[in-house]
């Protein structure tokens, strides 16, 4: 199964109305920057556990560690959480920037360093999700 069939079985896997928000953000963030690269990560570490929810990434981000090394990653991740929706945002160095930027327009969400959570679409102003996105794809 390539990534892309990967994207549409999990998208496909969650309950309405999570799911058709799931797929109208996935298409806002392909409509952001076409051509993206697209990751699906299953959430399980190289043992099969399961360490995290699975999550849709775009974009290419190299994280650079402090011992030197670096690894390749995603700049947007898109993923499916208990109470609702997360956006991940990689890549901004000013961990204070996502939530003095947009906390305070983006409604009903929790803003962190990397992080937009909530728990539907009505309850946020997507365009400023889109700018925040659009941040995260510029980083």
């Amino acid at each position: 199964m390539n990534v892309q069939e990967q994207i549409q079985e999990y998208i496909s896997s969650q309950p309405e109305p999570k799911r058709a928000e799931m797929q109208a953000l996935h298409r806002i963030i392909l409509d952001t920057k076409p051509g993206s690269q697209l990751w699906y990560l299953d959430g399980k570490n190289s043992e099969g556990k399961v360490v995290s929810n699975p999550n849709i990434g775009y974009g290419l981000y190299t994280i650079q560690y402090t011992d030197g090394k670096s690894k390749d990653f995603y700049q947007i991740g898109l993923s499916a959480n208990t109470t609702g929706i997360s956006v991940y945002i990689m890549g901004i160095a000013d961990k204070k920037y996502l939530a003095e930027t947009y906390g305070d327009k983006i409604g009903k969400a929790s803003v962190s360093g990397y992080c937009i959570k909530f728990k539907t679409l009505k309850d946020i102003n997507t365009d400023v999700l889109e700018a925040a996105i659009k941040d995260g794809f510029g980083a």
